[in-house]
């Protein structure tokens, strides 16, 4: 079984990226991809579990990108982590996120027992910051119960408390990968319960710069949308993929809840600039 879709504490998962890796083995999947938010941080930790675990490794990202004000998150496989126009992008990305949970941090803290000092004891060493962090303070201070809890009432978009940070445009990023030597495919596309989400017609425009796949098979899509999503990727040429996005204890999502068939990632190794590890 192949998952291509988790995160570690490189970003705001709870599992290291070595235990990332033994709950793969640990769940019986053959293959498992850490995409850490704007970051291959957890990359070297990973390798070294799997080789041990008897796992194979897909080194990845998920990039977090602003399409007609609507949030795209990209899933890049096996591409150069250190290209100058991915490394621009992904930092500048990273700096904005930073920015803006410092800004939650303090409307947060007009209200609430919580400090910008509290969110960064929430997160281990190199990782992505992000609202899962602060999600985590809030229920470190007994605002909250749950990180799903925080995410429904005061980190959502349309409160007081709520920041947008800079994000390169999905079309710029589709291309910024490609240049890197790797294969873009859109995070969990039809996730309507997170927010708008983008119309064909857009989906269409990044098959053209180059998206490689559409990740379908994921706990955010019902049925009835995930037929639609596939019958969409069958008529641009574009790949299907299935995934956890494995937070750990961070999210109810189980590693291995959805897989990618083996054909697929073959496709995706094909395409890219790196190998997939295996043991």
């Amino acid at each position: 079984m192949i998952d291509l879709h988790t995160h570690s504490t490189a970003s705001d998962g709870t599992d290291t990226p070595g235990q990332v890796v033994e709950a793969a083995a640990a769940a019986g999947l053959s293959v498992v991809a850490l995409t850490d938010h704007d970051s291959a941080a957890g990359w070297d930790e990973a390798a070294e579990a799997a080789a041990g675990a008897g796992v194979a490794l897909v080194r990845g990202a998920e990039i977090s990108t602003i399409s007609d004000r609507v949030s795209v998150h990209l899933l890049a496989y096996l591409h150069d982590p250190t290209h100058p126009a991915l490394v621009a992008e992904l930092e500048r990305t990273r700096a904005s996120r930073l920015t803006r949970l410092e800004r939650m941090a303090e409307l947060l803290g007009e209200d609430y027992p919580i400090t910008w000092e509290d969110v960064l004891a929430q997160t281990g060493p190199d990782a992505t910051v992000g609202r899962p962090h602060l999600a985590d303070a809030l229920v470190a201070a007994g605002v909250v119960g749950t990180r799903d809890e925080a995410f429904a009432t005061m980190l959502r978009p349309g409160t007081r408390y709520y920041a947008p940070h800079l994000a390169p445009d999905t079309v710029d990023a589709v291309r910024a990968v490609r240049a890197a030597g790797g294969v873009p495919v859109f995070a969990h596309p039809g996730a309507s319960q997170r927010g708008r989400v983008v119309p064909p017609e857009t989906i269409e425009e990044l098959a053209a710069a180059g998206l490689a796949g559409l990740e379908v098979d994921h706990r955010d899509h019902d049925a009835p949308t995930r037929a639609r999503l596939r019958d969409l990727a069958r008529a641009l040429g574009l790949l299907v993929t299935g995934s956890s996005d494995y937070h750990g204890a961070g999210k109810p999502n189980r590693i291995g809840e959805n897989t990618t068939d083996p054909a697929v990632l073959a496709q995706i190794e094909e395409q890219g600039e790196l190998a997939v590890l295996r043991p």
